[in-house]
């Protein structure tokens, strides 16, 4: 999969895939401005351009954005290097919604239609510490 920022100056490649998942966690709505519809991307990601900038939301995660038009690019896992990526950078590839987590963090004004297992934040560490990401 290839995709692109709002101005067009990083490209982010990837490798196909057909589910996203959905994260409703309070960093994620600040950052983008609701929940996060984030493709699973594993580690191999080419993030290409001179604007990407970084910040460490966590000890566990940084977040890539383009640091001139402001595009969120991906959510990376420190420890292991996983990326995830905004669907929305991947204009031209369709998605199904696979999951959502962090469901205990939704806010009450929105609920989605499509039908989903859903994560808690705690079921998603416990995940993590068991090694299964």
């Amino acid at each position: 999969m290839k995709g692109n920022c709002l101005c067009g100056a990083v490209e982010v490649i990837a490798n196909d895939s057909s589910e996203i998942g959905l994260c409703h966690c309070s960093m994620c709505r600040r950052w983008s401005g609701g929940p996060l519809f984030a493709v699973h991307c594993d580690t191999q990601v080419q993030v290409l351009g001179d604007t990407v900038k970084t910040y460490r939301s966590s000890d566990w995660a940084e977040r890539g954005f383009c640091g001139q038009c402001g595009t969120h690019l991906y959510y990376r896992l420190v420890p292991d290097g996983e990326y995830f990526v905004p669907a929305g950078v991947f204009q031209d590839h369709s998605f199904a919604l696979a999951s959502q987590i962090f469901i205990d963090e939704k806010p009450p004004y929105y609920d989605l239609a499509n039908q989903t297992p859903m994560l808690t934040g705690r079921e998603v560490f416990e995940q993590f510490a068991n090694g299964s990401s």
